[in-house]
């Protein structure tokens, strides 16, 4: 624990050098040690002059929100979030809704590891009493629906069994809890929506109990995974699209911040495009999206992992799988004479492919993305023929995403914490092309003898 002490006296070091104060918001999840992790953590900020305000066993998103509600700068909560038994993290941010950047982890790194300490003392404690209570109060307030909704809440025994459940209840929706009761052993699975385990399940008592929707929280309680009343999985860049639709068709001329592995249909909609929304292709990575949503004062961001971010009217910017879940009910009830399925239905068809990741070194990998990045600008800047057609747009903000003329497109960038590359392709119009696509990148990518094996096709 010493390490985490140490950590503590470099964050509460940093936040200060920052401008951002002493005033921090710290809590926990459910894991058997996190606790003594975040008393460790305390003692380094109190002893850099920390004041700290503690909300005690905590979802990731009601740290988040404490920051706005006991108007206190800076937040480190303790979780792994999804991860198995025996790790543990801390997410910190000094600029509500924001967490931090490699800008500021850099900085901490740095810090830490030359003991370049302020330790100032005055620190302080105090245990805010009851703040689960608040939390739940703001997330449901003037939030009730009409629809009667039975709704499935699985938590994979994670934090978000203290929560989620009764959040839903306030609504107004009958839940059907599933592994709701706090196991830090996760004796199923992992609580990991886009885990497939923990999606079969939901399915299965969703058919089990003729549930309107399913519902999934992940460990930390800061994503929402979606099983319609069919028993389907909805990856969340087309649960986005759904949320997109209903929010733009409320407030017209919405902006939305997605990244650059999501569905072209945030683009290519013809009901996104009748209400007049504007879609904002960014990095991947839930600090950029959360980051870009700020900047642009989009209504909402969706990151293709799961992390949702809702700005003013509907959230406060930070990604909070309950208040996901709350817009998909109130998106439902909005929509009395259609079912989640129906919604889903009602979504033009795409063809994509799973994310799929050719071997390539850590050292070489960035390289390799500037020669495609390279290639496929030369390519567009002589209207040369790309699978078959013109290269209509190339969004270069993270690798390259290379759109045909027909909306089908390729992304190529590298993985930010494995050594490979990252391809993924859809087509709006039919598998061929999809496949077409895939030849094409997958030809561009050959150029170079550095990039390996694919880790699973198509």
């Amino acid at each position: 624990l010493i390490g985490v002490q140490a950590l503590g006296m470099g964050l509460g070091t940093l936040i200060r050098r920052l401008g951002a104060g002493p005033d921090i918001v710290t809590g926990h999840d459910f894991r058997s040690y996190s606790l003594s992790i975040k008393l460790a953590l305390v003692c380094g900020l109190m002893a850099a002059g920390a004041r700290v305000r503690d909300v005690g066993l905590a979802l990731s998103p009601m740290a988040y929100f404490a920051q706005f509600a006991l108007d206190t700068p800076s937040v480190a909560m303790v979780t792994a979030s999804h991860n198995e038994n025996g790790w543990t993290g801390v997410k910190m941010g000094a600029a509500r809704p924001l967490t931090f950047g490699p800008e500021e982890m850099s900085a901490l790194k740095a810090i830490v590891l030359s003991g370049d300490f302020d330790l100032a003392g005055g620190g302080s404690y105090d245990f805010v009493r009851d703040f689960r209570a608040t939390y739940l109060d703001d997330l449901t307030r003037d939030k009730r629906i009409a629809r009667k909704l039975k709704v499935v809440a699985a938590c994979g025994n994670g934090t978000a069994g203290a929560f989620a459940p009764e959040a839903l209840e306030r609504i107004g929706c009958e839940v059907v809890p599933l592994d709701v009761e706090l196991d830090h052993t996760f004796p199923r699975y992992n609580p990991n929506p886009e885990d497939m385990q923990m999606l079969h399940a939901i399915r299965d008592k969703v058919l089990e109990t003729g549930a309107d929707v399913g519902l999934g929280f992940d460990g930390d309680g800061d994503r929402c995974g979606v099983v319609d009343n069919e028993g389907n999985e909805i990856f969340a860049d087309k649960v986005g699209v759904m949320l997109a639709r209903d929010i733009s068709s409320q407030l017209p001329g919405s902006t939305f911040v997605v990244d650059v592995k999501s569905t072209g249909l945030f683009n290519t909609d013809s009901v996104l495009r009748a209400n007049g929304a504007v879609t904002d292709y960014w990095k991947t990575g839930h600090s950029y999206i959360k980051r870009r949503v700020a900047e642009l004062g989009a209504v909402a961001g969706f990151e293709k992992s799961g992390h949702f971010f809702f700005n003013p009217p509907i959230g406060r910017g930070y990604d909070d799988g309950l208040v996901t879940a709350i817009a998909i009910c109130q998106m439902l009830d909005r929509n009395p004479g259609s079912s989640m399925a129906d919604l889903y239905r009602a979504l033009p068809l795409t063809f994509g492919t799973p994310t799929m990741s050719p071997h390539c070194a850590d050292d070489v990998k960035y390289g390799v993305v500037e020669r495609v990045v390279s290639d496929f600008q030369a390519m567009k800047r002589d209207g040369a023929s790309f699978a078959g057609q013109k290269i209509s747009d190339l969004v270069t903000v993270n690798g390259v995403r290379v759109v045909a003329e027909d909306g089908t497109w390729g992304l190529v960038r590298a993985s930010s914490n494995k050594p490979e590359l990252v391809v993924v392709v859809e087509s709006p119009v039919s598998s061929e092309r999809r496949r077409q696509m895939f030849d094409a990148v997958d030809a561009v990518l050959r150029r170079s003898p550095e990039v390996g094996a694919y880790n699973q096709t198509f």
